[in-house]
């Protein structure tokens, strides 16, 4: 849900009731004007003391959430707003406890939320497909141990990385975290590019298999001019 900058409190404060929140979501569901999804009629009486819109053709009733994960749900719209919020603005990520205290719920009930909604962002996100001039590249990160570095580092995890490069800096990136980087995990993360898009790699094996399927340019890259080839990805790796 993009919106202007704002602070907690002045988020919540606009978002202080089930109505105003219901009014935000009518408001993006319905940008042009309410449209049946039955018979697509754009006439309807809004039924607030029940929060629904009729269709004054067919009768068909709608809520401005159905078909969202807030459809249903028991808890005051506000919370889930407050804490779509807090997880937004929390870079390290926000605990169900810190979240429980925050929106006055329970610890299991602040969990199931953050797990619905980063179940929901996620399922999101796999709609979007890279375009245009994608560059694609492998790294190991994560681990607490100090040791050997890149390939083979034992305590660290093999991620594929991908990025747009855009004239103007970079755009939309996807990343996937693999067990190791085989053709079979290549192919399959490059389901997330378009098909017109063009695809720039190193010479590692497994990204090969992105011809079979993209426009793939590689090149056999010395550590000293990787960033010339590789720029932007390099840069979301690091």
């Amino acid at each position: 849900m993009q919106q202007n900058p704002t602070n907690f409190f002045e988020w919540t404060q606009k978002y202080s009731t089930q109505e105003a929140c219901l009014e935000e979501f009518s408001r993006r569901r319905w940008k042009d004007g309410f449209i049946c999804p039955k018979c697509s009629h754009d006439k309807s009486y809004q039924l607030k003391y029940r929060h629904l819109h009729e269709c004054t053709m067919c009768g068909r009733q709608v809520s401005p959430t159905a078909g969202t994960v807030f459809d249903h749900t028991r808890l005051p719209l506000p919370k889930w707003f407050a804490a779509i919020y807090l997880m937004g603005a929390d870079k390290g990520g926000i605990s169900a406890e810190r979240l429980s205290k925050m929106i006055g719920v329970s610890w299991p009930t602040a969990y199931r939320m953050l797990r619905i909604l980063r179940q929901y962002m996620g399922n999101r996100d796999r709609g979007y497909w890279l375009e245009g001039l994608v560059e694609v590249d492998d790294a190991f990160v994560g681990g607490r141990k100090p040791g050997k570095r890149g390939r083979g580092s034992e305590d660290k995890k093999p991620v594929i990385f991908a990025v747009e490069k855009r004239e103007n800096g970079m755009g939309f990136m996807a990343a996937r975290l693999v067990e190791r980087v085989t053709s079979e995990q290549v192919r399959e993360f490059a389901k997330r590019f378009s098909p017109q898009s063009e695809i720039h790699t190193d010479a590692l094996k497994a990204l090969r298999v992105l011809g079979e399927s993209h426009q793939h340019e590689l090149r056999v890259t010395p550590p000293e001019k990787v960033d010339e080839w590789l720029p932007k990805v390099h840069i979301v790796i690091s």
